[in-house]
């Protein structure tokens, strides 16, 4: 039940992302996925960092940061491979 829950998480979260940033995407709904679940972790050792505070999840606002970012990472990646 944990592992739905992270996908049903990922799933929210990186179409929250993806909704926020502008543009074509290159990815499907399973890239959405682990966007958002990545997004989380990103997030959360972010704002571990940043405040230097033991938290353990960043919570909706820094998984969403964390999943632009990643997001905007995979456009630039996948961006370059596709000009033609």
């Amino acid at each position: 039940m944990n592992i739905i829950g992270w996908i049903l998480f990922g799933l929210v979260v990186g179409a929250i992302a993806k909704f926020l940033m502008p543009g074509r995407d290159p990815g499907g709904w399973i890239v959405t996925i682990l966007l958002g679940i990545a997004g989380s972790f990103v997030g959360g050792f972010l704002a571990t960092t940043l405040m230097g505070r033991d938290q353990q999840t960043a919570g909706w606002i820094g998984s969403i940061i964390g999943a632009m970012v990643l997001l905007f990472i995979y456009r630039l990646i996948v961006g370059r491979r596709r000009v033609v």
